[in-house]
């Protein structure tokens, strides 16, 4: 009975952690393809954002093939990473940070979106929900 149970606990972490795989993948290749398909400009918050993406859709199939739940761990901190930075995004453009705390550059500036989907789903936004639901898979794979 402990085989039957351990093996669908198993099952359920190995499908939680392939799924967080796949929004990481979607999400890096969205990134992409908005920066150099479409030529938006890219913030510095942003290039935070996608150094705690990019990593996880190069780690996390290495974990899956042969099954590692210890990648939790090491996923975990980039996605909380990366959700923290979106956050932070996320107010800046809300205008709840002021612009002296604005670590972007002249030229390409954080509080500026390019792209606003039905007035407020913007690229922020996306950024912080993907890492939402990366977090809270991975806190139910752990």
């Amino acid at each position: 009975m402990k085989d039957i149970v351990a093996t669908n606990t198993m099952q359920k972490s190995w499908l939680l952690l392939f799924l967080v795989w796949i929004l990481a993948t979607i999400g890096a290749l969205a990134s992409l393809f908005f920066s150099e398909i479409m030529k938006l400009p890219v913030c510095s918050l942003c290039w935070y954002q996608r150094i705690a993406m990019y990593p996880l859709v190069v780690i996390l199939p290495i974990a899956l093939f042969p099954f590692d739940a210890k990648v939790t761990r090491y996923a975990g901190v980039l996605v909380l990473f990366g959700w923290l930075t979106a956050l932070f995004h996320v107010l800046l453009v809300a205008g709840y940070i002021p612009k002296s705390a604005q670590p972007c550059e002249q030229g390409i500036p954080c509080s500026e979106t390019h792209i606003d989907i039905l007035g407020f789903i913007n690229m922020p936004i996306m950024s912080l929900f993907t890492f939402s639901v990366m977090g809270l898979l991975l806190f139910f794979a752990f």
